[in-house]
């Protein structure tokens, strides 16, 4: 499938698959799930399936003191290969959600290849990276201060059947959030790789910083932007420290434009995102000594609805036939 760079909370998707693991520690492939809930929602919040169990690792069970599970309470339990054909079935053709995602995702990923199955999951969304983006004036976004804030019933953390059902109750107030202030949902595409000996592996989602800085954009650099004049496809930009959005919110709309991320401010930048009209630091303050127009986040969240079309990159070709004869000077 193609690459999915966030998407308009206003559009509609294929409903969500909320979902939570404990572990037996952090690596996933080497530690172990214990415990595993996901729950089918749809888009306006509703339960339509679920499975939730304890699983038995086959190793040590960990830290008992977050989880509360013990090795005689895991004895008996089924394993992931047992529980993982109703779990594919809840989890197919929609988006997996989950608090911290990049966790969840690598540790089901990783079970689902221990026992040959692969996750039937295109597209994730982490609700840390939601929440952030609505600017709800928390202290933090731990699991249960939005719980507080929200206002739904934490029976059991870190119990993963109940950290789900809380964060689905705190998914559909943050959704409806987000179509208010016209947010765009943090959804990335996942991926895998076939090979030839018909494994499959899943690609690590690494953060979005990370991936966009390595991305080449297909269209040409036009140069600086001109105030007061439209963005235009192949303007590389810079992010500051002196913003209201969030980065990862503004990388999807840059990627999504056609636009092309930089990490670091030269001669290549065309504009840097800044809401300090004279930043004393920091790219903002390496813009203004290079020149580079600087743009207030709100405005250029207007100037990207509207962005002009840039010129292709074409890809070199070696026309060179092999007769030709060559003369060195």
């Amino acid at each position: 499938m193609s690459q999915c760079w966030g998407r308009p909370s206003a559009e509609a998707g294929t409903g969500w698959a909320v979902v939570d693991v404990e572990t037996t520690g952090f690596r996933p492939g080497q530690a172990r799930v214990v415990s595993v809930a996901a729950l089918a929602v749809s888009d306006d919040g509703s339960i339509e399936q679920s499975v939730s169990s304890l699983l038995n690792p086959g190793v040590d069970p960990g830290p008992t003191h977050v989880h509360g599970l013990t090795a005689e309470m895991l004895d008996g339990q089924p394993t992931f290969g047992d529980i993982a054909p109703q779990l594919m079935e809840v989890l197919h053709g929609r988006t997996l959600v989950a608090h911290n995602v990049a966790f969840d995702y690598a540790f089901l990923a990783a079970e689902a290849e221990l026992v040959d199955s692969q996750l039937p999951v295109d597209t994730v969304m982490c609700t840390v990276e939601l929440a952030r983006r609505l600017d709800l004036g928390t202290e933090n976004l731990r699991l249960e201060t939005l719980a507080r804030h929200y206002g739904a019933t934490q029976l059991r953390p870190h119990d993963a059947l109940d950290d789900a059902l809380v964060l689905t109750q705190i998914l559909k107030p943050a959704l409806v959030a987000a179509r208010e202030r016209k947010s765009w949902l943090p959804i990335r595409s996942v991926s895998r790789r076939v090979w030839p000996n018909g494994r499959v592996t899943h690609e690590e989602l690494r953060p979005l910083k990370v991936l966009a800085a390595r991305l080449p954009c297909e269209y040409q650099n036009p140069g600086l932007y001109i105030p007061g004049q439209p963005l235009v496809q192949g303007m590389r930009v810079a992010l500051s420290a002196e913003m209201t959005r969030t980065h990862e919110e503004v990388i999807e709309r840059i990627l999504h434009a056609g636009l092309g991320y930089a990490e670091t401010v030269d001669q290549q930048t065309s504009l840097v995102i800044c809401n300090e009209a004279t930043p004393d630091q920091g790219k903002g303050y390496q813009a203004v000594e290079h020149g580079i127009p600087l743009v207030g986040d709100a405005e250029f969240m207007a100037l990207i609805e509207h962005v002009v079309g840039g010129t292709d990159i074409e890809e070199f070709v070696d026309t060179t036939g092999d007769g030709d004869q060559f003369t060195l000077f």
